[in-house]
């Protein structure tokens, strides 16, 4: 893959507009050679110079353009791990769980019901009520994994626009409803903080084992905050 790092003013540079009604995605992670690698800070991809730019004043980085045909072809590898953004309640984050084979996708359910395709929705899906069975049958592929989507503004530049970040972690998927609940506590747009964490522990048999995994907590109601006065 080939890389350019900008080498005009990046604000000077038009706006792109986008697909939907995202300016930039958040990852936790990059593919190397086509290998999934987990990362321990914060990944953003744009296809706004603008944006590109206030992310990296924010969270670190440098722009650089890829040769991805993805309208997000702008990269930041930031070195923020955690970073305060505003959440507009649990509508903010959707979860499914899918199988796909290649391109196609053969299995598409919220655990317990289909949601996919039109003829099948609603009835049962079959999957495991424990969560531990789900993830045996997932990393067999014989069973769906979760795919969680998150929509949200950062707090300290709350009009640059909403990100995104997906992913399929079964950590998250886990306490994924009491971050629902917390949201729906806050009655409206909440604080919170999104991270990615590292995760290290020794197995019975003495392995050792480390990984990063996304985390929300919900902090505040955002009016709270923007009406707390400023620090000096």
């Amino acid at each position: 893959m080939s890389l350019r790092i900008f080498e005009t003013d990046p604000a000077a540079m038009p706006r792109t507009t986008f697909s939907d009604d995202t300016v930039g995605r958040f990852h936790g992670g990059k593919a190397e050679n086509g290998i999934p690698v987990a990362l321990s800070e914060w990944r953003v991809t744009t296809g706004d110079p603008d944006v590109a730019a206030a992310i990296a004043q924010l969270m670190g980085g440098t722009p650089v353009e890829t040769d991805s045909t993805s309208e997000n072809y702008i990269e930041i590898l930031t070195t923020t791990k955690k970073m305060k953004v505003v959440l507009s309640g649990a509508a903010a984050i959707s979860s499914d769980m899918k199988l796909w084979n290649g391109s196609s996708l053969i299995h598409h359910c919220d655990g317990v019901e289909f949601l996919s395709p039109d003829e099948d929705r609603g009835k049962a899906c079959g999957c495991p009520a424990l969560l531990e069975d789900r993830k045996a049958a997932a990393k067999s592929k014989r069973g769906p994994s979760p795919s969680i989507s998150v929509t949200f503004r950062l707090a300290d530049d709350y009009d640059l626009g909403m990100f995104r970040f997906q992913t399929g972690s079964w950590k998250l998927t886990e306490v994924l409803h009491d971050v629902e609940n917390a949201l729906d506590r806050q009655g409206g747009e909440a604080l919170c903080e999104l991270a990615l964490e590292l995760v290290e522990y020794t197995t019975k048999r003495g392995r050792d084992v480390s990984y990063t995994k996304p985390v929300i907590r919900v902090l505040k109601p955002w009016n709270d905050a923007v009406a707390e006065p400023p620090a000096f």
